[in-house]
């Protein structure tokens, strides 16, 4: 993994925007419609294409393929993972039934996403990684892309086993550890690559105010113990170093009143054979975090990658803002080789569903780079 030395590198957390008519094209694949597979591929590898060029003009080092490939960032399971089938019922995060008009609000965005990520398929069968030709045609993608390092992002076992309900397995570890043994595959293949692994955990603070919306807290750490634990055995023989670990409270634009504070997370996190935390830290609600990592800094050499990027509105930072929130960070941390510049969150999580216009999201990538470049000047 590489790290900060000399300058602060810029890189985000995978989902970038996608065409309207891919997005399209994923909607329909996503819900079992036919679509053209010719067609379908055309359309991912000209996005893919299009998405890496506008990643290098904004001066993103470490950078990706935007998830063009996929239709959400774990929905995409159901196409390359046996097992899964019908509907599930996903519950709505608890501080939006506590405000109705938000969703009101909400209602355009829902509008306007392709794949319904509250109804996503369940699991009915055996949980199984397929094959890895569709990872490998993704990771083919990227290949000789411009960045100094490029990373694939994949779901987490608990995002899969808490969005993807079980109607199999006897028990929810049980679903768990069936989903990470699966994912192990996926994880492995895109290391065997050479690329940086980047697994979304969102799971590991959403789930608080989602699937143990109602129950103790201890019981949702004991989730984040078991997911945690779970992904270290999927990432067995894997060089932590080449691994990072994305970790959110939900990318939507809501109260986020009850979100689990980061102080909770931080020592089950830090059991995680990963090299780095993706942690979202410029969100209103989650900005003045940065102090947990200096209260309780990460063992050794564990990087951080820092959003002080909001990836739901369409403000764009400032260039100040983000040198200062970066430099925030490095206080906490004390070592400014071991921070890197990120967002929040992905900018479209599922096909369609981006609270932040398109031309906004590389004007948004842009002060990125210079506000890191602003930062490493003052130091």
């Amino acid at each position: 993994m590489r790290t900060s030395e000399g300058r602060f590198l810029t890189t985000h957390a995978g989902s970038l925007p996608r065409p309207r008519a891919l997005a399209e094209l994923h909607g329909r694949r996503s819900r079992g419609e036919p679509v053209d597979a010719e067609e379908f591929r055309r359309a991912v590898e000209e996005a893919t294409a299009s998405c890496i060029a506008a990643q290098q003009e904004a001066g993103i080092d470490v950078g990706n393929d935007g998830e063009q490939a996929r239709e959400s960032f774990f929905t995409y399971v159901q196409h390359r993972l046996t097992g899964f089938g019908g509907t599930s019922s996903r519950p709505v995060m608890r501080d939006l039934l506590d405000h109705p008009d938000v969703v009101e609000l909400m209602a355009p965005r829902r509008a306007r996403t392709q794949v319904d990520l509250l109804h996503a398929p369940a699991a009915i069968g055996e949980v199984t990684y397929r094959d890895t030709g569709e990872v490998e045609a993704e990771c083919a993608l990227v290949a000789g892309a411009p960045f100094t390092e490029t990373f694939m992002t994949a779901a987490s076992p608990g995002i899969v086993a808490a969005a993807m309900e079980d109607r199999h397995y006897p028990s929810r570890e049980a679903y768990v550890r069936a989903v990470a043994a699966a994912l192990a595959t996926e994880y492995h293949a895109i290391v065997d690559r050479g690329l940086l692994l980047q697994i979304d955990a969102p799971d590991l603070a959403l789930e608080r105010h989602t699937l143990f919306a109602d129950r103790p807290l201890a019981e949702f750490l004991a989730w984040v113990e078991l997911v945690v634990d779970a992904v270290n055995d999927a990432l067995r023989g894997i060089d932590p170093a080449a691994v990072r670990l994305h970790v959110c409270w939900g990318n939507y634009a809501g109260p986020h009143t009850l979100d689990v504070p980061l102080r909770e997370l931080l020592p089950l996190l830090y059991e995680a054979r990963v090299g780095a935390l993706v942690l979202s830290m410029a969100n209103p609600r989650h900005a003045h975090e940065h102090a947990e990592l200096e209260r309780r800094p990460p063992p050794g050499d564990m990087a951080v990658v820092a959003g002080v990027i909001d990836t739901t509105t369409n403000y764009v930072e400032h260039p100040e803002v983000v040198a200062e929130r970066l430099l925030r960070v490095v206080r906490a941390v004390g070592d400014p080789v071991r921070v890197l510049a990120g967002t929040d969150c992905g900018f479209d999580t599922s096909a369609g569903i981006g609270d932040v216009a398109p031309s906004v999201v590389w004007e948004k990538l842009r002060s990125l780079r210079a506000g890191a470049d602003l930062a490493a000047e003052r130091l």
